[in-house]
């Protein structure tokens, strides 16, 4: 699989009864979106940015808002300092990393970066 296949994918509704990834299929994945990582707790996928200032990052969240929306799959959004951005994406329902959290981060990847300093 590659990372546009991966985007190509659309996400499932939960309904709490989506099933945890394990920790080698995590990992596997993570290597179709190269920017990301995996969160210590091996948990959550967490990208940043360090944006042009804070209308830009305000900007970027509304165009991933729209692909969250479009996915009922929704990340949690941080702007710190004015212009540092980051990304966290797990599936609350679940406690954890599903395939949608991948494939939520590869649609990410695909609105293009925003200016960055």
């Amino acid at each position: 699989m590659t990372a546009t296949q991966l985007a190509a994918q659309k996400c499932v509704p939960c309904l709490g009864q989506t099933p945890l990834l394990s920790s080698s299929r995590a990992r596997e994945l993570l290597k179709l979106i190269p920017m990301w990582a995996l969160a210590p707790d091996e948990k959550r996928l967490t990208r940043t940015w360090r944006v042009l200032d804070f209308a830009t990052g305000l900007d970027f969240f509304q165009r991933i808002a729209d692909v969250a929306e479009a996915e009922d799959h929704h990340p949690d959004l941080h702007l710190t300092g004015y212009r540092n951005v980051a990304v966290e994406i797990w599936t609350h329902a679940a406690g954890g990393l599903t395939e949608n959290d991948f494939i939520l981060a590869a649609k990410i990847d695909t609105i293009g970066e925003p200016a960055l300093k």
